[in-house]
C-alpha cells in the first residue's frame, strides 16, 4: 500500500530541493520552466534518476511514473538493452551528415509493422512530422486548407495548431498573432460527430488538402473514437479526394500496428515519434507511396524539401529499433491487461462512493475526468473551475502517495509495471474519494 488515509491533499511536502531549483530557474526560465507542459501546481517536482516504472526525485522521493514523459517512455526508465546499446553507440559518434544503415532498420519495422505505412522519412521530433505530413498532402492535392478536429494536440506548426485550446465551434488563434489566413485556412471538425464532419467537409472539400486526426486525442479528453466517425472520415476523404493524416505521434502506442488498424481509419499518411525513439528525440511520417514521393524521388526534384540536422540520427534509430523489437504482440497484449485492469478498478471505485468522476481511455493509456458522466466530445471534456480544482487535488493526492500522475493530459503504463502497481494506483484513489467528500468538492 502506497497511501495513507491521514494524508493531506495540500500538494507535495518536504520537496525543498525542488523548490529550491524551482527559484533558480525562475530567473533564467520564462515561467521558470522550458516548456508549458511542466506541471507548476505548486511547483515543478525536479527528477534525480529513473529506474523501471520509477522516478526519484531530487528530495529522495520514489515515484511510480504515469506520465513516462507524456507517453514516450513504454519500457520505462533506463531501459537496459537502449542505455547498453547508446553507451557502446556513442564511443563511434553521435550523429553524421551521411545515412547509416540504422534508419533502414528502424523503417523497415515501421512498414513491416502498420498497415498505411509503405515508405517512411524520420524527422527530430513530432511537430516536424506533422509539418511535413501536412505539406505533402498540399503537394499532393494542390489545396491548402486542412481539416482538425477541436482541442486536439498536433504540435506546434500553425495550421495544427489552429483551435488546439478552443472554447467554441469556430475556428481560433492558438496564441496572440497569428496571422489569419491560418484560421481562414483551418475547418474545424467535432470529435465523434460524423454529421457535421460531412457537412463541413462538403462544404470545403474543394480547397482541403487534408483532414488530420488523432484517433484518440489525449487533450481532448483521451475519448475513443465511434465507429460511425471513423466511417464517415473514410468515406468523405475518398469522396473528395482529400488526404488523411493520422497522427499517432501520442497513439501509436495503442497496439502492434498502432491505433488506426485498432478503429479502422485509412490514412494516407501517418505521424509518428515517442515511442519510436526509445526515449530519445524522433519523429516519422510514413504512408503511402504515390503521397510520400512528394519527398522525393529517385531522379527527380522533391516538391517538398525535407531535412534537419538531427534526423534520422543514429542513437534515436538505434534506441527506436530496441523498443519497437521489444514490443511483441504478447507485450502490447499485457499493456493492455493492465490497461484494463486500471481502468476498471477507478471505475469500479467511482461506482462504490458515488464519486462524480468518471474514466476514459483505451489500451495503456487513461484518464479520469472530474464528471459524473464520461465525456464524448472535447466539449464534453472542458472542465469547470471547480472540476479543474478537483483534478488539481487529485494529482496532488497521487503525488504526496508515490505516484507522479500528469494533470490534463493520459496517464501511461509502460512494460516494467506490474499488476500490484495497477492495485496501488486503484488503491490510491479510493483513498482520494474517502478524504474528499462531496461537500468539498462543491465548494472548491
Amino acid at each position: 500500500m502506497l497511501s495513507s488515509s491521514n494524508t493531506p491533499l495540500t500538494g507535495p511536502t518536504d520537496r525543498q530541493t525542488s523548490i529550491a531549483f524551482f527559484e533558480r530557474a525562475s530567473s533564467v526560465f520564462p515561467g521558470g520552466v522550458t516548456r508549458a507542459t511542466i506541471e507548476l501546481d505548486p511547483h515543478p517536482v525536479f527528477v534525480a534518476y529513473g529506474e523501471g516504472a520509477y522516478v526519484t526525485d531530487v528530495d529522495g522521493h520514489r515515484m511510480l511514473d504515469l506520465n513516462n514523459n507524456f507517453t514516450t517512455l513504454i519500457h520505462g526508465h533506463a531501459y537496459p538493452p537502449i542505455t547498453e546499446a547508446i553507451a557502446g553507440l556513442l564511443r563511434t559518434g553521435s550523429c553524421f551528415a551521411n545515412p547509416m544503415n540504422h534508419e533502414i532498420d528502424l523503417a523497415e519495422l515501421l512498414i513491416g509493422r502498420i498497415p498505411a505505412v509503405e515508405q517512411v522519412r524520420f524527422v527530430a521530433s513530432g511537430t516536424e512530422a506533422v509539418m511535413f505530413a501536412i505539406k505533402a498532402a498540399r503537394a499532393t492535392t494542390g489545396r491548402v486548407a486542412i481539416a482538425r478536429v477541436e482541442g486536439a494536440y498536433h504540435g506546434a506548426y500553425d495550421w495544427a495548431e489552429a483551435s488546439q485550446h478552443a472554447s467554441s465551434n469556430t475556428p481560433s488563434a492558438a496564441y496572440p498573432g497569428m496571422p489569419a489566413s491560418v484560421i481562414d485556412d483551418v475547418v474545424l471538425l467535432q470529435f465523434n460527430c460524423p454529421a457535421q464532419l460531412e457537412q463541413q467537409i462538403a462544404m470545403n472539400a474543394g480547397r482541403l488538402a487534408a483532414i488530420l486526426i488523432d484517433p484518440m486525442p489525449s487533450r481532448a479528453g483521451l475519448i475513443k473514437p465511434t465507429q460511425e466517425f471513423i466511417t464517415t472520415i473514410n468515406k468523405v476523404a475518398k469522396q473528395h479526394g482529400i488526404v488523411i493524416i493520422a497522427d499517432e505521434v501520442l497513439n501509436l502506442r495503442q497496439g502492434f500496428t498502432g491505433a488506426s488498424a485498432r478503429y479502422g481509419l485509412e490514412p494516407d499518411l501517418v505521424t509518428m515519434g515517442k515511442i519510436i525513439g526509445g526515449g530519445f528525440p524522433v519523429g516519422a511520417v510514413g504512408g503511402r507511396r504515390e503521397i510520400m514521393s512528394a519527398f522525393g524521388k529517385q531522379g527527380g526534384k522533391a516538391p517538398v524539401t525535407q531535412g534537419g540536422t538531427f534526423s534520422a540520427n543514429p542513437v534515436s534509430m538505434v534506441a527506436g529499433r530496441l523498443a519497437m523489437e521489444a514490443l511483441t504482440e504478447d507485450a502490447f497484449q499485457r499493456l493492455e491487461h493492465m490497461g484494463n485492469l486500471v481502468r476498471d478498478g477507478l471505475r469500479s471505485r467511482i461506482e462504490r462512493h458515488g464519486a462524480n468522476l468518471s474514466v476514459t481511455g483505451a489500451a495503456s493509456l487513461f484518464r479520469v475526468h472530474a464528471k459524473k458522466v464520461a465525456p464524448v466530445s472535447y466539449q464534453d471534456s472542458i472542465p469547470t473551475a471547480s472540476e479543474d480544482t478537483v483534478l488539481k487535488l487529485l494529482r496532488r493526492h497521487f503525488a504526496n502517495n508515490g505516484i507522479l500522475m500528469p494533470y490534463g493530459a493520459a496517464a501511461s503504463l509502460s512494460t516494467p509495471m506490474t499488476d500490484s502497481d495497477m492495485g496501488d494506483i486503484v488503491s490510491v484513489f479510493d483513498d482520494f474519494l474517502v478524504n474528499l467528500d462531496r461537500h468539498a468538492w462543491e465548494a472548491a
